[in-house]
């Protein structure tokens, strides 16, 4: 069994008005994690997925695809000590 890693993530590039929110939330409800996702006032999208780490490495990795018309510019993970638990959700702009 894998251990249980959290990381937020902070996704750039046209990734706004594109679908990628529920692309996200859809992918991460697949591969069966916890966690969150949002638009940033900045034009990002900001995430944080929590499950067995290989789990969210092969999530990290998909987050470049993203839906059709998206274009990933970047996707900057920062690991976090505390994992979540319960459904993944899609939130508020922050």
């Amino acid at each position: 069994m894998s251990d249980t890693e959290t990381f937020h993530v902070i996704v750039e590039g046209r990734v706004q008005g594109v679908g990628y929110r529920a692309w996200c939330a859809n992918a991460a409800v697949a591969r069966g994690l916890s966690g969150w996702v949002r638009n940033r006032r900045t034009g990002a999208v900001e995430a944080v997925f929590s499950g067995p780490s290989d789990t969210v490495s092969d999530m990290l990795e998909h987050l470049w695809r993203g839906p059709t018309f998206a274009s990933v510019r970047a996707v900057t993970p920062t690991s976090s000590d505390e994992p979540l638990s319960g459904e993944f959700e899609i939130r508020e702009t922050a």
